[in-house]
């Protein structure tokens, strides 16, 4: 069979467990994947597209931490999907199927306790991704490569600065891209032959062809000593005792314009959440949402198109430099560098500066919120500010090191009551 239908005997399963407690109070109610990102999507909406439109129609998403939230994104944004025509998306919660005393112990045991829905599939290559990082990619060329190298796992990786590599697995290769080592967070990185100022950071990607996966998988379940994890234990065997390729994401990343930078985020805090979303304000933001050719897929609600409403002076209904999703209305509110999400209101003399807001957020009457992060359904008092005082914020709420300021309806509430 061709190499170009590689695709059509590939399935992705998507590991969307983790909470991602460096997110703190936004994860307290969502796994991080189903975390907003980007005024209508979810984190886990770029792997699932990256995925649909790299041409793979096979796909299974294992959840556990409070997966309810995500459960019911993907039945309402993914549900497209035809039984008929070959095409399967699973959303295969923890549920103590081989064990009744056993939840997915790590992420290789996510895969080995499903086993035989992933044979049911009947596919030959098997795509593993996280389901928690922003980033366009063409899982066909990684395809191609793997199958093309004859490893037996292939694994993408990003290309950082050496200094910026202590924080990640680290792939060393030898000239041919062939992994000769994998580090976990080492203090001093290996460079890469071509350029030893950098180094190659997993990215949590891989390829393996299914029946060689099976049985490493089965094999793994009956070691007491494995942490059934695929950068722990599953990658790190084959480097030893098989053959392992890097990927370099350039190869394969969806960019803006080919002499654009890849463009890959992991928004597992809330500095870094804010920064991607309020990267995309920029004029021409390095990552595309307007993309038709390589779309993000979501579910979209149906909502009227925002509305600003009011032109007297201070009293100005207006956005600048800002993203404003559907169903808002800007009522007399002066926004700047920010991103509202779905169904957001806000009221007169109201100032909204470097902003994320997420959906069906109310902010009544003179708040003035700088630098901040406010979750789902809050509802902001009158006169709030929010950004000027470090001090006085983080008597009520959380400010990171950046000066950052995430609010909850929680933090509101014990606001108001102290």
């Amino acid at each position: 069979m061709a190499i170009s239908r590689l695709t059509n005997r590939s399935m992705a399963f998507v590991l969307a467990g983790g909470r991602g407690s460096r997110l703190k109070e936004l994860t307290d109610r969502r796994a991080k994947p189903a975390v907003y990102f980007g005024g209508k999507a979810r984190i886990i909406d770029f792997a699932l597209s990256n995925a649909l439109n790299s041409g793979i129609r096979k796909m299974a998403i294992a959840t556990q931490y409070k997966a309810h939230s995500l459960i019911r994104h993907c039945q309402r944004g993914w549900n497209f999907f035809r039984p008929e025509r070959n095409e399967y998306l699973d959303i295969l919660p923890a549920s103590q199927r081989v064990d009744e005393n056993m939840w997915y112990l790590g992420t290789a045991d996510a895969v080995t306790q499903n086993i035989d829905i992933v044979d049911s599939y009947d596919v030959d290559y098997v795509l593993i991704l996280a389901g928690d990082h922003v980033y366009k990619m063409d899982y066909e060329v990684m395809l191609r490569h793997h199958v093309e190298s004859g490893a037996d796992v292939t694994v993408g990786c990003l290309t950082v600065p050496r200094e910026e590599a202590t924080a990640f697995g680290v792939m060393a290769i030898d000239a041919d891209d062939r992994i000769t080592d994998f580090l976990e967070k080492p203090a001093d990185p290996p460079g890469t032959p071509d350029d030893p100022t950098v180094a190659l950071a997993s990215m949590g990607i891989y390829v393996f062809d299914w029946k060689f996966l099976r049985d490493l998988l089965i094999r793994d379940a009956a070691d007491p000593n494995s942490r059934h994890d695929f950068g722990g234990d599953i990658i790190p065997d084959i480097v030893k005792n098989g053959k392992a390729v890097a990927h370099r994401f350039s190869r394969s990343c969806v960019k803006v314009a080919p002499d654009a930078p890849a463009y890959w985020r992991d928004v597992g805090t809330v500095d870094a959440f804010w920064k991607a979303n309020i990267d995309l304000t920029d004029f021409a933001p390095d990552l595309d949402l307007w993309d038709r050719h390589w779309p993000i897929w979501t579910y979209s609600e149906i909502m009227p198109p925002a509305k600003f409403v009011h032109d007297e002076e201070s009293r100005r209904g207006s956005a600048v430099s800002s993203l404003v999703s559907g169903g808002c209305i800007i009522s007399g509110t002066e926004v700047r560098n920010s991103l509202l999400f779905t169904g957001v209101h806000s009221n007169s003399y109201s100032v909204l500066d470097h902003a994320v807001v997420l959906p069906y957020v109310t902010i009544e009457r003179s708040a003035r919120l700088t630098n901040v992060v406010i979750d789902r359904g809050v509802v902001i008092p009158t006169g709030l500010v929010v950004g000027e005082d470090p001090e006085e914020d983080a008597k009520w709420f959380r400010v990171s090191d950046t000066g950052v300021t995430l609010i909850t309806q929680d933090m509101l509430d014990r606001r108001a009551a102290g």
